[in-house]
């Protein structure tokens, strides 16, 4: 009943989030510690929700791939990826930001950039604890400690000046 009444009684301590479910939170609060407890046994990536696992194994690793786009031959194991990829085709975008009234293909796409308006940055390095608001821009980041960086390097500004 609690879902038609739209009280949220589990609420994160961290960022304040509120969820229906206690089993949603319990997931929800593997975004601040990074946990990731499903591992993929061919290419060994990690995910937070088993369901993430299964989606990421049949779209990577599967052989069959039974979806094609009809405008480049690009196959697709799910048909919400081809939905989605078409979507680079016909320039169709339905998802559109409250904030700024920006356009996507997809609501993950959406997602992401909702996060310049809100601050939110749920992605944190496992190594010095830096926030991110896009995973990729945290696992870019996390190569400048796999290298034996121990500082930022300088920025250097090209000023064509001979010294």
């Amino acid at each position: 009943m609690r879902s038609h009444s739209g009280e949220r009684p589990h609420q994160c301590e961290v960022c304040g989030k509120s969820f229906f479910a206690a089993s949603a939170l319990k997931v929800h609060k593997r975004l601040h510690s990074g946990d990731k407890p499903y591992k993929c046994e061919e290419c060994g990536r990690h995910f937070r929700q088993w369901g993430d696992l299964k989606y990421h194994s049949t779209s990577i690793h599967s052989e069959q791939k039974q979806y094609q786009c009809e405008y480049c031959g690009k196959d697709f194991a799910r048909k919400y990826s081809l939905i989605v990829h078409r979507r680079i085709h016909t320039g169709e975008k339905n998802y559109r930001c409250e904030y700024c009234n920006k356009t996507f293909r997809a609501s993950s796409y959406l997602q992401n950039h909702r996060r310049i308006h809100t601050g939110e940055k749920p992605h944190q390095c496992a190594v010095c604890g830096k926030p991110f608001r896009v995973r990729s821009d945290m696992k870019r980041h996390m190569h400048t400690h796999s290298r034996g960086r121990t500082e930022r390097p300088m920025n250097r500004v090209i000023t064509g000046k001979k010294y």
